[in-house]
């Protein structure tokens, strides 16, 4: 008598089906994670600082710029290297 016993979903196939739907869910949420990753915004969100430099190249910098003179730039690099 099919129809009133066994309608479908005996014999362990409901294990396989959930297996199936919480793969299915898994791998959908790791492929939407994988994109965002890949196309979103870069470093994460987190705002770093640029490098900061050393005080021999602000010197290098301020001469370049025009405002030491090469008298002042050799006193202030011979201060800052320190005795050789």
């Amino acid at each position: 008598m099919y129809g009133w016993y066994n309608q479908g979903m005996s014999g362990g196939w409901w294990v396989l089906m959930m297996v199936g739907m919480v793969g299915f869910w898994a791998v959908l949420v790791i492929g939407i994670l994988s994109l965002v990753r890949h196309y979103g915004p870069r470093g994460g969100g987190v705002v770093t600082q640029p490098p900061t430099n050393s005080a021999v190249e602000i010197l290098k910098e301020r001469f370049a710029r025009g405002e030491l003179t090469e008298e002042e730039y050799t006193q202030r690099r011979k201060l800052l290297e320190g005795p050789s």
